[in-house]
C-alpha cells in the first residue's frame, strides 16, 4: 500500500534538526585526558558533547564528580513508540550513558570503556508532557577490567520513572 498524500487526520508533518561536532576530533582531545577531566570539559563546553545527545535535544545541567555523572533531557513526541508513549530506548540510551560516563570519571588517559550488560526496569510511562528528566549514573564498583555502575531517571518532580544497573568492559583505547 502506498500514500501519497497523509490523510487530514494526521495533522501537518513535523521535523526535528539535529546538529553536531566531528565526534573523533572531540575522542582524539579525550584520549589525552583523564576520564573525569574529560567529562568535565564536556560539560563545561569546552569540548562538543557526543553526538547521541543531539537526538535527545543536548545533555542538559550536566555534572560530574569522581564516580557519577548526571544530565537531563526533555522527551518529545519525536520519541514515542505506536502507543503514544515515549520509547524505552531513548530512557535505555539515557541510562547507559549516565552509567557509561560515570564509568568514564574513574579512568586514567588513554582508557575507553562498553557497556557488557545492561538491565532497566521501566517503573512509569513518560510522556512528550512529562516534561524534564534527569538521569544520574553511579559507580558500584570501579575496576581495571570490569566496572560496575548503578542509575536512575526521574522526572522534575522527583519520581522514579526507571532504573538501570550495568556491568561495563574497560580496556585501553586503541585495543579491539
Amino acid at each position: 500500500m502506498t500514500i501519497e498524500t497523509a490523510p487530514a487526520t494526521w495533522g501537518p508533518a513535523r521535523s526535528k534538526t539535529v546538529t553536531w561536532f566531528d565526534p573523533m576530533a572531540t575522542a582524539q582531545a579525550g584520549a589525552a585526558l583523564s576520564g573525569i577531566a574529560y567529562m568535565r570539559a564536556i560539560a563545561a563546553g569546552e569540548l562538543p558533547a557526543p553526538p547521541i545527545s543531539g537526538l535527545f535535544g543536548g545533555f542538559g545541567e550536566m555534572t560530574v564528580a569522581d564516580g557519577e555523572v548526571g544530565f537531563a533531557c526533555v522527551p518529545d513526541e519525536s520519541a514515542y513508540n505506536p502507543i503514544g508513549l515515549v520509547h524505552g530506548g531513548l530512557v535505555c540510551t539515557l541510562l547507559d550513558s549516565v552509567v557509561g560516563c560515570a564509568v568514564h570519571t574513574t579512568l586514567p588517559a588513554g582508557t575507553g570503556y562498553t557497556s557488557i550488560e545492561l538491565k532497566v526496569s521501566y517503573l512509569r510511562p513518560i510522556h512528550g508532557h512529562t516534561g524534564a528528566i534527569r538521569a544520574v549514573g553511579r559507580v558500584t564498583k570501579p575496576g581495571r577490567r570490569i566496572a560496575f555502575a548503578e542509575g536512575e531517571v526521574r522526572d522534575s518532580g522527583g519520581k522514579l520513572l526507571a532504573t538501570a544497573s550495568s556491568s561495563l568492559l574497560v580496556f585501553p583505547l586503541g585495543e579491539g
